[in-house]
């Protein structure tokens, strides 16, 4: 079966360059170029939006080296198509492929709002943090017209529940209206992850996400308005953007944040393909080089998933990047105080009829 392949019209404006089986796939299709050299108008790939009809909302974690327990995606699949988004392989599971398909076709939950009031309902429901954009951007494109982040939010404020945010997109100060008044009352707190202040290099390895100067416009509208906010610079990618955290950190300081943290690439399933088809076609004098330091962290892998070292990685290479973080935040006082969201503000608001109900 021929593929379009990596230098044709499916990939301008995309992170990944190709489109291939997902690992569950009986019959495997690539890209092959066939001799011919015939040109072809390739339409440009067009975005789908596909209806999730899950039955629920929160999903629980139990990884040990996560902060959280339980988080809320609203969407599966992202536009912001970032080359190395760990979530790539997640589409795996829906028969899609990790590659143009986790950018193009989009999966949103539109009946969020309405199973989370169910689920913040039930009897035995015990309030924790909820974490949104741990997988996909909650505040990607097609949030501007769907709306359904928002709406979430509305439930969560509704219920006086915790919620932290981590997001790329300078979408996330619409709903200051929202966050404003649930940050007053410490339930929430935002992390804006900003990987690369080079706009070009944002512009390939993050297509769809919005510009590093919007970012860091996003974490000074956010502390003016008093949400407490931080700056996630990940992934960081030696011999890409490593060079550049602490130049990060310190314009993220500089806009408002007061906490910050940062992850190594991780290279999982089908994206360590992906990520290596996107070097060779973006860098090729460099991508040797980036997959060696790569593997040097990773044990001479390109992926080690054991937990406590998936994150940061070993090895000379690893140690020198973790003390560079500690040096950097130290000098520029962030992580000295972390907020802290209040569960106990949580209450299930009346709805119609319970009143009624007292005199059943």
């Amino acid at each position: 079966m021929q593929q379009n392949g990596p230098s044709d019209g499916h990939t301008h404006g995309r992170g990944a360059r190709s489109n291939d089986s997902s690992r569950y796939d009986s019959e495997k299709r690539s890209a092959f170029d066939d001799g011919w050299d015939i040109p072809e108008d390739v339409p440009r790939l067009r975005t789908e939006i596909i209806r999730d009809a899950t039955r629920s909302i929160i999903t629980r974690n139990t990884s040990p080296d996560i902060s959280f327990n339980q988080s809320i995606n609203p969407y599966r699949g992202c536009e912001h198509g970032c080359i190395y988004c760990f979530a790539r392989p997640t589409h795996a599971y829906l028969g899609l492929s990790p590659g143009l398909d986790f950018e193009s076709k989009l999966f949103v939950k539109p009946d969020a709002p309405r199973l989370l009031a169910e689920e913040l309902r039930h009897p035995s429901y015990v309030p924790q943090v909820i974490a949104m954009g741990t997988n996909t951007d909650p505040y990607q494109p097609v949030e501007r017209e769907l709306k359904v982040m928002r709406s979430v939010l509305a439930v969560l404020w509704e219920f006086r529940h915790p919620v932290s945010i981590v997001t790329k997109s300078a979408l996330i100060i619409r709903d200051l209206d929202i966050l404003g008044p649930m940050a007053g009352e410490k339930l929430t707190k935002v992390f804006v992850s900003i990987t690369t202040l080079d706009r070009r290099l944002a512009r390939t390895m993050e297509p769809r996400a919005a510009t590093p100067d919007k970012r860091l416009h996003a974490l000074r509208e956010l502390a003016r308005a008093g949400v407490p906010c931080g700056v996630m610079t990940a992934p960081m990618i030696p011999a890409l953007n490593d060079a550049e955290m602490e130049d990060i950190l310190a314009a993220a300081a500089s806009a408002g944040a007061t906490e910050a943290g940062y992850t190594l690439l991780r290279l999982p399933l089908e994206i360590k393909d992906l990520f290596r088809e996107w070097l060779e076609s973006e860098l090729p004098d460099r991508a040797k080089h980036v997959m060696s330091l790569i593997r040097s962290m990773r044990g001479g892998k390109d992926y080690d998933a054991e937990w406590g070292k998936r994150m940061t990685g070993t090895g000379p290479y690893a140690e020198l990047m973790a003390q560079r973080f500690r040096l950097a935040v130290s000098r520029l006082g962030l992580n000295r105080q972390r907020a802290q969201l209040d569960c106990t503000r949580f209450r299930k608001p009346p709805r119609a009829g319970d009143q009624l109900g007292l005199f059943g």
